[in-house]
């Protein structure tokens, strides 16, 4: 039995969510194979035969692969599929975008979003924006999978010498076509990738006040920016600084949120973070809850004061 996981990668290095979907291959049981499919890929092939715990590295190399098109990346999935009885994705945006095409053309039944691996074919999964845990057990010949990433440690980046086979691409099918990408550039870590993260929420009450408030902050820490729903909704923060169950899933080592109430929307995404620093002036707010530090005080005062004090 063998398990494959579907990198994620830049064409030059492997993205972070694809060291933690291993660690959750390998619990799984078996060899652990990773496909790196792009274009011009090679550094970023080396780099996951490097990998602790990954005993092969399949590269698939074509113009079609690039820019990880779901069409294209599924098809070459498809074309190795029969050799796995557990394919493994990030429950990223890419990852929940290949894996259901995965899924649907083997005919079998996608288990999105695993945070435990209890037997080859059992995992646990949050369910009730993470308000309950779901047992579910898989009887299908092949398990299409995708993780949870805050769920599963890391594996090692270095240590391993796995060998790397190529693997004929398959033909771009022409069913989408890749038109170009904006790409927000910022001295911050990334959001998911961050120790440290600092959020913002509604009750900022401004784009102006957010900026003025959180940024010296983050500064300081050397943290992320983060944001509610609520707060981009309001046009305080932008899309990608949306920390919750229809943003992104976090769990830094320590997570501070101003002005956030806790909706259960936001808790999902953030509840895991080893540390939580919670300052609002409402001692009723969910978010104090989940929180290990609670200060009840108004974000205005309480913030630039601890600024100071760093």
């Amino acid at each position: 039995m063998s398990v494959l996981v579907i990198a994620e990668h830049d064409n030059a290095s492997i993205k972070g969510a694809t060291l933690n979907t291993v660690t959750a291959a390998v619990a799984c049981g078996g060899d652990v194979h990773v496909l790196v499919a792009g274009h011009n890929a090679g550094a970023a092939a080396q780099a996951a035969a490097q990998i602790a715990g990954v005993a092969k590295v399949i590269h698939a190399d074509a113009p079609g692969l690039e820019h990880g098109l779901a069409e294209n990346v599924a098809a070459q999935v498809l074309t190795i599929a029969s050799n796995y009885s557990h394919i493994l994705f990030p429950a990223t945006a890419s990852g929940k975008n290949i894996a259901p095409r995965v899924a649907a053309k083997l005919d079998v039944a996608q288990i999105s979003d695993i945070t435990k691996v209890v037997s080859q074919d059992t995992f646990e999964r949050p369910i009730y924006a993470g308000n309950a845990i779901a047992t579910v057990q898989s009887a299908d010949s092949v398990k299409i999978i995708t993780v949870r990433t805050t769920g599963f440690d890391a594996a090692a980046a270095t240590g391993g010498a796995a060998a790397v086979e190529t693997a004929a691409a398959t033909a771009d099918n022409g069913k989408s076509s890749f038109i170009g990408s904006e790409i927000a550039k910022s001295d911050r870590p990334e959001l998911t990738a961050a120790k440290i993260i600092v959020s913002g929420g509604r009750a900022l009450g401004s784009k102006e006040k957010f900026d003025e408030v959180m940024t010296p902050l983050a500064d300081k820490l050397g943290a992320a920016l983060g944001a509610s729903r609520a707060a981009v909704d309001a046009g305080y923060a932008p899309n990608d600084w949306q920390v919750g169950q229809t943003g992104k899933i976090v769990a830094p080592q320590l997570y501070v949120a101003a002005g956030i109430s806790g909706a259960i929307q936001h808790l999902a995404g953030m509840k895991d973070s080893k540390v939580i620093v919670a300052i609002n002036k409402d001692a009723e707010a969910p978010i104090f809850s989940v929180a290990d530090y609670g200060l009840e005080a108004d974000l205005f005062t309480a913030v630039p004061e601890l600024v100071k004090a760093l």
